[in-house]
């Protein structure tokens, strides 16, 4: 009875954001053609994803992966159902992003010092700082802003970080006008209850619908952290198909959490997603076909060894 209590008191609906084709592959040393990540989409849209991290609009001379966005962008087919994200770092992405009609952008800080010099050369509040113009002109145009909070939970230089730095952050992308944050753990270090801390510090700036959870799998504690996430009521999660994704400035930091895995266990719970698993197993399957390895969720696998045998 404690148990049908608890799940009772969980979201009756989760939205999945699949960062799979921007965060998921920024990182990969081969380069993807571009055609492979609209096909990719095609794929995860097909699946039911209604909310698609695409590409990003950086320098390529910092991430030459994503140097075909626009390509990708013109390429897929676009639904109404769909929202469509970018990252952008600066106004001058921004201004390249705008031409390819985003539904809305991410932009980005850190609520470790440490990590924001040296993956970015600048302050916390520089950083935010920086953003700012870039936040009016995406609502000036009717585009919808995300932020992200890295290293909600750990640092790589700095090891825990407090809830106050994540409120901290948080405050300060709400000020410039950001509607929506994902708390992430990006080095993959978080457990449950430090999750949940993070997260209530930043309910304390947003509304509950406006916080979502952004976790990688370092530590094997991802879905444990989601499951804690759930309790506070958060019902939106970003994640990756086939656990996709990685941290350059983190040594050791495996991928966002797999879409499928954090599906199976939506679905074991009772909670709707709109989402069809085989469908996200079919395109983790593809996408690691092209990259050459095994695909890297326990779900995946194990679904697709028992369509093997």
């Amino acid at each position: 009875m404690a148990m049908l209590l608890a799940q009772s008191a969980l979201p009756a609906r989760v939205r999945i954001v699949e960062v799979g084709p921007r965060d998921g592959l920024q990182n990969e040393k081969q380069l993807i053609p571009a055609a492979i990540k609209v096909e990719l989409i095609e794929r995860l849209q097909a699946a039911g994803l209604r909310h698609i991290e695409t590409t990003s609009f950086v320098s390529p001379k910092w991430v030459p992966q994503m140097a075909d966005n626009a390509q990708v962008m013109a390429g897929m087919s676009r639904r109404e159902d769909v929202t469509y994200c970018v990252l952008v770092p600066n106004l001058r992405g921004f201004e390249a992003a705008r031409a390819t009609h985003p539904g809305e952008i991410e932009v980005f800080g850190s609520a470790s010092e440490s990590f924001s010099q040296r993956n970015i050369n600048c302050s916390i509040e520089e950083s935010i700082a920086r953003f700012a113009p870039v936040v009016k002109a995406a609502l000036d145009e009717g585009i919808r802003v995300r932020g992200a909070i890295s290293c909600a939970l750990g640092c790589p230089y700095e090891g825990d970080i407090s809830p106050d730095k994540v409120a901290h952050v948080a405050r300060l992308m709400k000020d410039i006008g950001v509607q929506h944050v994902a708390v992430a753990d990006t080095i993959g270090t978080g457990t449950p209850c430090k999750a949940q801390a993070a997260l209530e510090a930043a309910l304390g700036i947003y509304e509950l619908a406006d916080v979502s959870g952004h976790f990688h799998d370092t530590y094997g504690q991802a879905l444990a952290n989601i499951y804690a996430a759930l309790e506070l009521g958060v019902s939106q999660f970003d994640t990756s198909v086939g656990g996709l994704g990685g941290c350059p400035y983190a040594e050791g930091a495996t991928g966002n959490v797999a879409t499928e895995n954090v599906v199976y266990m939506l679905h074991g719970l009772g909670i709707e997603t709109g989402i069809d698993l085989e469908g996200v197993i079919e395109a983790a399957a593809f996408i690691s076909h092209h990259l050459g390895r095994p695909v890297g969720s326990q779900v995946s696998r194990a679904f697709l060894a028992r369509c093997e045998s």
